[in-house]
């Protein structure tokens, strides 16, 4: 089925916060002398649509089609609509939204000044086969109707205003008159390349009830009880003309909500929705174009009598993942970090990561990167990631750079990337391939990821060094690596992922050069950052250290060294975690190298800030963006990025290690770490083969190993120095059953 030719639209003005401009119903009549035999319907609305065939809403989920540069990539939908049509008359409905096309609450990002502004539009085929007869075509042009719906203003980042009142009965139903609506008028061509959305749509996962609701100053607070993402579903009998507002946040200061860590500008409009009652009875409204992240939603403009649990229930949304991991131990501050770690990454997961569900919205690339083998440990994200690295490599600039944030409109190239940054072009397919075995996802990248590696070639300073990006992003201030230091390390571990992809993929000529590359970054690491004398790495502090054992910046013969400087640094912290979010992306995993799993444990359990636990502590229910202290600054409640830690507790303490020599998706090591305060510990996780199982626990003196794997799953158990089998042997064959495992 080709795509269509026209664009229809029914405006050329954009919607703004000096002007609003009423979302459009698009519609078109037709008639069938016979019932279809088939048919079929591609859709691509600019920016979001929501699609109707007589009046039944058959939307594949929320914010369809999906999130882009429309410059680069346009992206559309298919539906096979035959048992939703009949003889005679039948219509098709459109509800089109800004979404990307007019992101103006994105002016942070210049995406207000983005070339491909402008009022939405639709592109709408629809193929008919009735039986024995001719097939029908109809498609998008001036003949299709349009008439401004009751949502008076929309934005991805701002919210959306809806007036009840405006309401068009049975707009979409078979037969409705629409002679008196406006005809649509045809629309300037997107520049991007039309492509079919195969990324999991959006949709409601939970629906939760207020946990408290509490009168502040004549308004209502409805407390959720957890920080996620998506809509309020509000449910009232008002008075015609009654407007309620309903401001979105995540937290609260002396009891009262604050927006302030939402905004760019006092005066910004952030996650503010607003009803306007008709006053028929009772209503019902869910906001079509915007999604916010909150824990509290502060009402205006109802009554006490109307301030009821019923009035707003929270619709948590996200991308159709499936869980495929988990993981749970003796420790409740371990299993709420879990828990955090799965809300966030969740929360943030809206067709592609996102730094956060709220502020931002945005594609920020190293989120993306530091979270890919934790979200594939627990979750199904890889047809995402698939779809998402199409509009990174649209994306790439002429000479291989990368954009902080994916989709953009030019913004992030002068500041805001980086290696660190950069590195989700070649991480996405490397985890991707790791945990899946997917080498369509290696071959689609690989011209990309060549370029991006001759880019960086490029960059080298006259050390022969890389300095260009952000580096450890959110560190406590108290000791920071290097820029220079972080950026060479990571871009020489790109090389030698990129190495690798390109050797699975027959690519001699580019292996060669990457390794070349990586040979020449790790050689002038070592020679201008390292300090033989000590085996320390410049800055003196955990993340350099950290980053350094981690990559193989020190040969194996200087880690144990590196190793006990490593270990200073964390008993002169007294424990607690100094590092930003790549330190933190490693720092447990040396520890666990290293058989100092309880250190790893330490630092995590920690009550005092800087840790994990202090935000547990502190009441948190998502990862937050930052370690500062209580009282400090508020920044983002929600991000993924620190989430490395589900990867650490299911490799690490439960001991399943996905394929550890690169060459089988179907092998696991169980190589399980029995913390000393730990009483038990189990996960799973679903390879392709089938779902393996591990769990332990402490019966006195021994520890009971219990293993399941399904059929076609191979590997070893291997346990640590000073744990042995009831045999006496320290690694045994996988085989599903108990093990009585002592120490030696």
């Amino acid at each position: 089925m080709e795509f269509p030719v026209n664009f229809i639209s029914a405006t050329k003005e954009c919607c703004s916060y000096e002007k609003h401009i009423a979302a459009p119903y698009i519609r078109k009549s037709f008639k069938l002398n016979k019932k279809a035999n088939e048919a079929k319907l591609i859709i691509c609305g600019l920016g979001f649509y929501k699609l109707y065939i007589n009046g039944t809403d058959i939307t594949k989920g929320a914010l369809a089609p999906y999130i882009s540069n429309p410059d680069d990539i346009i992206y559309y939908d298919e539906y096979s609509v035959g048992k939703y049509l009949k003889e005679g008359d039948n219509a098709v409905a459109v509800l089109l939204g800004n979404g990307m096309q007019n992101a103006f609450g994105g002016y942070v990002w210049d995406f207000e000044k983005a070339k491909w502004r402008g009022a939405p539009k639709v592109a709408l085929k629809l193929e008919i086969e009735p039986l024995d007869e001719e097939k029908i075509v109809i498609e998008s042009d001036e003949s299709f109707k349009t008439h401004p719906s009751p949502i008076i203003f929309d934005e991805l980042r701002s919210g959306e205003y809806y007036d009840a009142r405006n309401i068009t009965e049975s707009f979409a139903d078979a037969g409705f008159d629409d002679s008196s609506w406006d005809n649509a008028i045809i629309a300037s061509v997107p520049r991007g390349e039309p492509m079919l959305c195969t990324a999991e749509p959006i949709v409601i996962t939970k629906q939760l009830k207020p946990v408290s609701i509490k009168e502040i100053n004549g308004s209502y607070l409805y407390d959720f009880g957890v920080n996620s993402a998506g809509v309020c579903k509000l449910i009232i009998e008002g008075e015609c003309g009654q407007e309620i507002t309903m401001e979105h946040g995540e937290y609260l200061k002396d009891g009262i909500p604050v927006f302030r860590n939402l905004m760019f500008s006092d005066d910004a409009h952030v996650q503010k929705n607003k009803y306007i009652c008709s006053g028929k009875g009772v209503e019902e409204y869910i906001p079509s174009f915007t999604y916010d992240g909150f824990q509290f939603v502060l009402v205006n403009g109802i009554t006490k009598e109307q301030a009821t649990e019923n009035l707003l229930t929270y619709l948590v949304m996200n991308s159709d993942l499936k869980e495929c991991g988990n993981f749970e131990c003796s420790d409740e501050i371990l299993n709420k970090l879990q828990m955090c770690t799965r809300n966030s990454t969740l929360a943030n997961f809206y067709y592609f990561p996102t730094d956060c569900p709220h502020r931002e919205k945005n594609g920020w690339t190293a989120d993306a990167a530091l979270s890919a083998e934790h979200a594939l440990l627990n979750l199904t994200p890889e047809k995402s990631y698939q779809q998402w690295l199409e509009n990174i490599r649209k994306s790439m600039r002429e000479d291989g750079a990368l954009p902080g944030i994916v989709p953009t409109g030019g913004w992030g190239f002068q500041w805001g990337n980086g290696p660190a940054w950069d590195s989700v072009l070649i991480y996405l397919p490397y985890f991707v391939y790791t945990y899946r075995g997917n080498i369509r996802i290696l071959k689609e990248n690989a011209t990309a990821i060549f370029r991006y590696i001759h880019y960086i070639n490029t960059r080298l300073n006259e050390r022969g060094l890389i300095e260009i990006g952000l580096g450890d992003w959110c560190a406590p201030v108290i000791v920071k690596s290097p820029l220079e230091f972080t950026d060479s390390v990571i871009s020489m571990d790109l090389c030698a992922k990129a190495a690798f992809i390109f050797e699975k993929l027959n690519m001699e000529l580019e292996r060669e050069f990457a390794m070349g590359l990586y040979n020449k970054l790790r050689s002038n690491i070592r020679k201008y950052l390292i300090d033989f004398g000590t085996m320390t790495a410049i800055g003196n502090c955990q993340t350099s250290q950290a980053m350094a054992i981690f990559y193989n910046v020190f040969d194996e013969g200087e880690k144990d060294k590196a190793f006990a400087r490593l270990i200073e640094y964390i008993e002169r912290r007294d424990y607690h975690l100094d590092t930003g979010v790549l330190g933190a992306r490693v720092i447990f995993h040396v520890l666990s190298m290293f058989g100092r799993s309880d250190a790893a444990y330490d630092m995590i359990t920690n009550p005092t800030n800087p840790s994990y636990a202090d935000w547990i502590l502190r009441g948190a229910t998502s990862l937050w963006e930052d370690f500062n202290p209580e009282g400090s600054r508020v920044n983002s409640l929600n991000h993924h990025f620190f989430g490395d830690i589900s990867n650490w507790f299911i490799t690490q303490i439960a001991g399943i290690q996905v394929n550890p020599y690169r060459n089988n998706i179907n092998e696991v090591k169980i190589a399980p770490k029995f913390i000393s305060k730990l009483e038990h510990a189990k996960a799973y996780h679903i390879l392709p083969a089938g779902k393996v199982e591990v769990s332990w626990k402490r019966a006195f003196d021994k520890i009971i190993l219990n293993v399941y794997a399904d059929k076609g799953i191979k590997g070893k158990i291997v346990l640590e120095n000073g744990y042995v089998f009831e045999n006496t042997l320290s690694y045994k064959d996988l085989i599903t059953g108990s093990y009585v495992i002592s120490k030696e």
